[in-house]
């Protein structure tokens, strides 16, 4: 045997002990959400069995009762509120985060890195500790129980981390052809919207998929600020935790719809999603 292969030999066993420890991380982070989705096809009786029978009937009671079959509220009037203040207000960050980002990016200003670490430093305030002034805020404008309200807080609370990632995708954006664009008389709105933005595409996907799902499962704002008319999803879901107990197949069929837009859109990007957290990796 020669010298080199007994060199790769321990490398390539390394390389497949790390590959199996990948996929056993995987199957550790799925196994509750298919232990989930198989008790959201069990009737209640069999949920609640313990130990679990994986041999019970299937059944769709537990959906039906979560679309209102039973006579039950509709979830769609919440499905719509929490992908509206999802989608708004990612949106808005995507609009507010990448002028900022080039500007300390690509054309840095003096102590950008003060001002990044200004912005991360937004988010060490708990949130508790502003939900008592929001809320008499709201109050106050007759904001209360209004989606639009909801937009303004999560690109509030999504802009900073946008910001932050943001930066790092842009500051691998090559300067020389942002100054070829300049030298052919493009303003600062084409250079973002037609040089920058496909260049960095990936890194803004990644971006927006995060903030997205950060809207989508925020829960505290939303329970506090909303009533009836802008109840968001997760609002909706805590609805089945009663003073009757708590019934866990129609539990976890909630809990897999609502889960699915987030799953969807990870799905969908998960090409640029991987491009983007990559992107300033390796120089």
């Amino acid at each position: 045997m020669s010298a080199t292969a007994i060199r790769l030999r321990p490398r390539r066993t390394k390389g497949a002990g790390l590959g199996v420890l990948a996929w056993l991380l995987g199957l550790l982070f799925f196994l509750p959400i298919a232990w989930m989705a198989l008790t959201s096809f069990h009737s209640e009786e069999d949920a609640a069995t313990n130990p679990p029978s994986f041999a019970a009937a299937l059944t769709l009671d537990g959906y039906r009762e979560f679309f209102g079959a039973g006579g039950g509220a509709s979830p769609w009037p919440s499905l719509i509120n929490s992908t509206v203040a999802s989608l708004a207000s990612t949106l808005l960050v995507l609009v507010l985060a990448l002028p900022a980002a080039y500007a300390l990016s690509i054309r840095p200003v003096k102590k950008w890195t003060d001002v990044l670490f200004f912005f991360l430093s937004t988010k060490m305030l708990p949130v508790v500790a502003g939900l008592l002034p929001i809320y008499l805020f709201a109050k106050n404008t007759g904001l209360l129980d209004n989606i639009w309200l909801l937009v303004i807080l999560y690109t509030s609370m999504n802009l900073p981390i946008a910001v932050w990632m943001m930066q790092s995708f842009l500051a691998e954006v090559p300067v020389a052809i942002i100054e070829a664009a300049q030298i052919d008389g493009a303003r600062l709105p084409t250079i973002l919207t037609r040089v920058v933005a496909p260049i960095a595409l990936p890194g803004i996907a990644a971006t927006a998929l995060i903030c997205f799902i950060f809207s989508w499962n925020e829960l505290l704002f939303a329970r506090v600020l909303t009533g009836v008319v802008a109840e968001t999803a997760p609002v909706f879901l805590t609805g089945f935790i009663t003073s009757q107990g708590l019934f866990l197949a129609k539990v976890c069929a909630a809990s897999l719809v609502i889960s699915l837009p987030v799953l969807a859109a990870g799905f969908a990007a998960q090409d640029k999603l991987v491009q983007g957290l990559s992107l300033g990796a390796v120089k």
